[in-house]
């Protein structure tokens, strides 16, 4: 995937934050500080701030970093002809309603996607509702759509760039979830539009890269710094159930072969189960016990206070 020409001015240098300037196959620092030049890898800018980052100029420009969640080929096969234990029953109404709330902003919005190497759950949607908007999609590592290789911790764009991001799924393998979202906050422009899924009540899933989950209010309160528009369940308790059952079982072995006939046997068996979060997710017990929660909301200049937050509990427990 190209970056798109418009988001190209767009670009600073992930240390310092100065304009940089292009060199054949490396993009270099205007200010000219020690380890100012990144590569350019069959066109895809890799802008990290390696002294900060979890992540080496020299793998990401070489591949990009593999997770548990890049599947192998047989697991993918797997993936594709098995029922599923996972259901997402809130991203298609999200992303539909994300679309028109850009589309009120501008007839041509552009839209930072951190994660976006494949395109996310729902975001078809985005698509087809907003048809002129324009995607810069990011990831740590190559994929049939990544057009920039960066690090959210230090975001490789200027200030009040983007009318909107979206965050799918990723703040669970960030080091500094509030840094990075402190950086969201900085590339939006005024009222501009943030869009999060994160897990809650799910276990380890991208092995030596996964580091955090969140409440309800715990993910309310990372975005404190943005006035919400709506938030809630994503993926549901029944979903959360399936994972336990799943990791559970899988404990027992060390051996890759038995977990894998494991999650054959669970997928068989407890794939059903995801049906009934189409009718938990609107329940408040829900938020108590989800697999993963979304917020969505707008750039603020006011912080939300602890005490505000606590009386925005929607749970059961008291």
């Amino acid at each position: 995937m190209k970056l798109p020409e418009g988001a190209l001015p767009l670009l600073r240098c992930p240390v310092c934050r100065s304009r940089l300037e292009w060199y054949a196959a490396t993009l270099r620092c205007e200010a000219g500080h020690p380890n100012s030049s990144f590569p350019v890898v069959d066109g895809v800018p890799v802008l990290v701030n390696e002294a900060k980052s979890v992540f080496t100029l020299a793998e990401l420009a070489s591949g990009g970093v593999a997770t548990a969640t890049d599947a192998s080929g047989a697991h993918s096969l797997l993936s594709r002809i098995m029922p599923d234990i996972n259901l997402n029953v809130r991203a298609p109404r999200n992303y539909t309603k994300l679309a028109r709330l850009l589309r009120e902003r501008s007839t041509s919005p552009r839209v930072l996607v951190i994660g976006g190497r494949v395109l996310g759950y729902g975001m078809d949607r985005l698509l087809q509702n907003c048809p002129g908007i324009e995607l810069v999609e990011t990831d740590v590592a190559f994929g049939l759509r990544t057009a920039l290789i960066c690090d959210a911790h230090d975001l490789p764009f200027d200030d009040a760039s983007f009318d909107g991001v979206i965050i799918q799924a990723v703040l669970e393998c960030v080091v500094d979830p509030k840094r990075c979202v402190e950086e969201v906050h900085r590339v939006l422009k005024p009222n501009g539009l943030v869009y999060a899924e994160t897990p809650f009540m799910q276990q380890v899933h991208a092995g030596a890269y996964d580091f955090t989950r969140f409440t309800h209010l715990g993910h309310r309160y990372l975005f404190r710094d943005f006035s919400e528009i709506e938030s809630g369940v994503v993926c549901g308790p029944s979903m959360a159930l399936c994972w336990s059952v799943q990791y559970f079982l899988t404990s027992f072995t060390r051996s890759r072969r038995a977990r894998q006939g494991i999650r054959v046997l669970v997928r068989l068996s407890l794939f059903w189960l995801k049906y009934l979060d189409r009718y938990l997710a609107g329940k408040p017990g829900s938020l108590d016990a989800a697999s993963g929660l979304y917020f969505m909301g707008t750039r603020s200049e006011r912080t939300l206070h602890p005490r505000e937050l606590v009386r925005l509990y929607r749970g059961i427990i008291r």
